[in-house]
């Protein structure tokens, strides 16, 4: 095991935050395989899930049986982490920018196809290598000038490269989740089974620029864009990238997160990236995926005091009672109801509501919702 750390750009006078990586394996040994935790720096359980994955990673590599490349970031978000307002944590916006952590990362389709449309050809893997390229040569081009802009920088330039990519998060109450896009659902939906996924979220693009769809659109956006000019190329799917939402911020426990390593190293095991004996078998999927465009976000139209009727894990149909929520000024009692069919797989931790604010959501399976599908 190697660890790196990577100073951030200073923001202000006698200021210095880091970004720590550890490596398994030798680069170029085989598939690579990036995993981060808590770019929501207030997101705990992927910490727990990567000090342990750490541990079997490093028993893997002494007794050489890496076949492959993994980098672990189980600190992704330094900045984040540092920031309470009030004695609350606030890792999900940087305060100076408002900006959320895991939005605005580039569209490196756009950034790279000028850079490598003369340079494509008939041979699928020669395209990945000249793309990838290009890739690093634009990472390597950028000057942040923000720290918040430096760690941006920094984590994708870890990743760029990657075959697999897994960001790991958590939601406020919620059951094990799972968002990817529709090009990498074959080669991961053997995760979500290892995992015992109780909802997994497809979209071909969710919008606002997150890191895990920064790195995978690149592929299928790029190739659209040379079949768009005419151009018949074969270009892979060279990086299949997830965001894991590993149940509640509450639910950081040894026995959860224990079990959760396990199931990522099984996957690593049956993506080849690190050797076994015997493949890991893969349990029965717990759920069959759904589109992203057909989640309800469960609204509240008033204000008041929520008490939930639904649990994270029910299953509700057209008309359930998902929540009420309490005005005790003008004794008054306004039911919530599911739109949609299916899953509650999240729903909020506050038990008081501002009008319009959201309260649940509801895996539902039929698309219905178009533009920017992720919340802020």
């Amino acid at each position: 095991m190697q660890r790196i750390d990577h100073s951030l750009l200073s923001p202000s006078l006698g200021a210095q935050k880091t970004l720590t990586s550890f490596h398994f394996g030798a680069p170029g040994s085989g598939k690579k395989v990036y995993i981060q935790a808590s770019l929501h720096a207030e997101e705990l359980p992927g910490m727990l899930v990567a000090h342990h994955l750490r541990t079997m990673l490093g028993v893997a590599e002494a007794a050489g049986h890496m076949t492959g490349e993994v980098i672990l970031v189980p600190v992704a978000n330094p900045i984040g982490l540092a920031q309470r307002v009030d004695h609350k944590a606030m890792g999900r916006f940087e305060l100076g920018s408002s900006e959320n952590f895991n939005r605005h990362y580039p569209d490196l389709a756009a950034a790279v196809e000028s850079a490598v449309c003369d340079g494509l050809g008939d041979d699928p893997q020669a395209n990945v290598a000249t793309v990838r390229a290009a890739v690093g040569s634009y990472l390597q081009a950028w000057v942040p000038d923000t720290e918040l802009q430096s760690l941006r920088r920094r984590l994708l330039t870890l990743a760029f490269d990657a075959d697999l990519v897994l960001d790991l998060h958590c939601d406020c109450e919620s059951v094990m989740h799972f968002y990817t896009e529709e090009a990498c659902w074959p080669q991961l939906e053997p995760l979500t089974r290892l995992l015992q996924c109780q909802a997994v979220l497809l979209a071909k693009h969710s919008g606002s620029g997150p890191f895990d769809e920064c790195l995978s659109g690149l592929w299928w956006k790029l190739s659209e864009r040379l079949t768009a000019s005419g151009r018949t190329i074969p270009l892979l799917q060279a990086c299949c990238s997830a965001t894991i939402e590993l149940r509640g911020e509450s639910d950081v426990s040894h026995v959860l997160a224990l079990a959760d390593a396990q199931a990522i190293f099984a996957f690593l095991q049956h993506a080849g990236v690190v050797r076994a004996a015997v493949t890991p078998e893969l349990p029965p999927a717990v759920c069959h995926a759904t589109p992203l465009a057909g989640s309800e976000t469960v609204r509240s139209p008033v204000p008041g005091v929520v008490v939930f009727a639904a649990q994270p894990g029910q299953i509700l149909a057209v008309g359930d009672l998902v929540a009420e929520v309490i005005d005790p000024i003008n004794d008054r009692s306004h039911r919530v109801l599911a739109g949609v069919s299916g899953i509650l797989y999240a729903r909020i931790r506050d038990r008081y509501a501002l009008s319009g604010a959201e309260l649940a959501k509801i895996a539902g399976a039929t698309p219905f919702r178009t533009g920017e599908l992720l919340g802020a």
